[in-house]
């Protein structure tokens, strides 16, 4: 990137003129003029966009194929693990990290203090295995770091679900949902939505995009020529081809803007609203969809916090999509290769989502992945043995050179053997502490009671 120091423009530049006796303007992309010195600002020093997302995959995982066998930078992945291989770089694997969960478990709920760092409320008034969240999940409190920085979205955290199956005997907000806001004792719980044409309306059915006719524009582009001959004689090369596609016509600006680093654009609203019954929702089409979804957010800075709920805690959802008749949760119990294969379904979803972020690339140079941080896991180590210790944690992404780059295999303890999921030290809470200082470094902890957190794993930073 060549940036043209001696000049800099605000991100909210217009061109003006007069037209009919009117003022016009128009506004422009984002260019380099409008980034400082070295391409990681904007120009006024506001920092560039940084993201999260946060993903819970339920019933756990098989330890003996899911965690890798090397650790560190020299790693492999592991059998569950394959779907990664076209983001590997930007994946890093947490294992044998000890979930300090201090309260009575009931299983399943306890290990969903990897979310949030806090014991659950238990609900003796619901029926089945019940409990809320005791504090705000992690999404929640990065939401309120970026708040805090002066960020004014439309939508201030978006909540995303895949199926909408989950478990009859399991309620409370800590078995339907994986984002809740406020103070203990006083949270709001954030539901997630698993359909895309709901979602879509969400984020873009209020979005009032201009006409944008090729007579207008011309006439527009007549009548501001002289402040464009102004502004182009202080731009640099790159931002000088950017701004010329800028004002052109529609036909020939959709091309050239193609080879660029991609715009704002509202995508098309989805026709499909996941209302399959289950074993037959198409749980892949719906992940696509949501990826797009959230890439186009993320794109338009609509929101910078995202949680995804693929399967909630002992979720009876049925994965027709690979033949699955059974319930992920019973297949948990029993172990089996069926077991195996839903899980495998789960880790291609969360790479697929990935390699879309991946994909989307920003003016500096820099994609959707490098600019967001990604934290994903499940609510116990093993469906079979219910287990809260040794949770398997993924980190995707570098937030803008936070995380370490390529990603590595920590692990906090070594397993006795394959399956062994009790060995375990540290705490799971370090991780959500490393993640919110990316959003403010004087955060001092995450958490509260027993699984609290004052420590950041130097590890997983850069």
């Amino acid at each position: 990137m060549h940036i043209k120091r001696n000049f800099s423009l605000s991100r909210r530049t217009m061109l003006r003129g007069v037209m009919g006796g009117a003022s016009v303007s128009l506004g422009l992309p984002l260019l380099e003029a409008m980034l400082n010195a070295n391409g990681d600002a904007h120009a006024g020093g506001e920092p560039l966009p940084l993201r999260f997302v946060s993903i819970m995959f339920g019933c756990g995982v098989q330890l003996d194929r899911w965690e890798p066998a090397q650790t560190g930078s020299d790693w492999e992945l592991s059998a569950q693990l394959q779907p990664f291989a076209p983001v590997k770089d930007y994946l890093t694997v947490c294992t044998g990290l000890r979930n300090r969960f201090g309260g009575s478990p009931i299983t399943h709920h306890e290990g969903m203090c990897v979310f949030n760092g806090y014991d659950f409320v238990h609900r003796p008034d619901l029926q089945g295995f019940a409990t809320d969240w005791g504090g705000p999940t992690i999404d929640q409190r990065v939401a309120d770091a970026i708040e805090a920085n002066g960020y004014v979205g439309s939508k201030r955290s978006l909540q995303l679900g895949l199926t909408k199956f989950d478990s009859p005997a399991d309620n409370g907000s800590t078995a339907k949902a994986i984002s809740a806001r406020g103070e203990p004792g006083a949270l709001t719980v954030l539901y997630p939505d698993a359909n895309p044409q709901s979602v879509w309306q969400s984020l873009f059915g209020e979005f009032v995009q201009p006409k944008d006719t090729r007579e207008v524009r011309l006439s527009v582009l007549d009548v501001i020529n002289d402040d464009v001959n102004r502004l182009k004689n202080d731009l640099g090369v790159k931002d000088r081809q950017r701004l010329d596609a800028h004002l052109e016509g529609i036909g020939e600006l959709q091309t050239k803007i193609a080879a660029l680093p991609p715009e704002c654009g509202i995508p098309e609203q989805p026709g499909f609203e996941n209302t399959e019954p289950n074993s037959l929702e198409q749980l892949a089409l719906v992940n696509e969809l949501m990826s797009e979804l959230l890439a186009q957010a993320f794109i338009c800075d609509v929101t910078r916090v995202a949680s995804y709920q693929l399967i909630s805690v002992a979720s009876e959802v049925q994965f027709g999509d690979i033949g699955h008749s059974s319930t992920q949760h019973g297949d948990s119990h029993a172990g089996d290769e069926n077991y195996n294969q839903g899980i495998g379904f789960m880790m291609q979803r969360i790479a697929d989502l990935m390699a879309r972020l991946g994909d989307a690339v920003e003016i500096d140079g820099s994609n959707l992945l490098q600019s967001s941080i990604i934290f994903g896991s499940t609510e116990v180590s093993q469906g079979f043995s219910h287990s809260w210790q040794r949770q398997p944690i993924i980190l995707g992404g570098t937030g803008r050179g936070h995380l370490v780059h390529p990603g590595i295999h920590y692990q906090a303890a070594a397993q006795s053997e394959p399956t062994d999921d009790q060995t375990s030290e540290g705490n799971t809470t370090d991780v959500l502490l490393t993640i919110l200082r990316a959003f403010d470094p004087e955060a001092e902890s995450v958490g509260g009671g027993a699984p609290v957190s004052t420590s950041t794993i130097d590890a997983l930073m850069a």
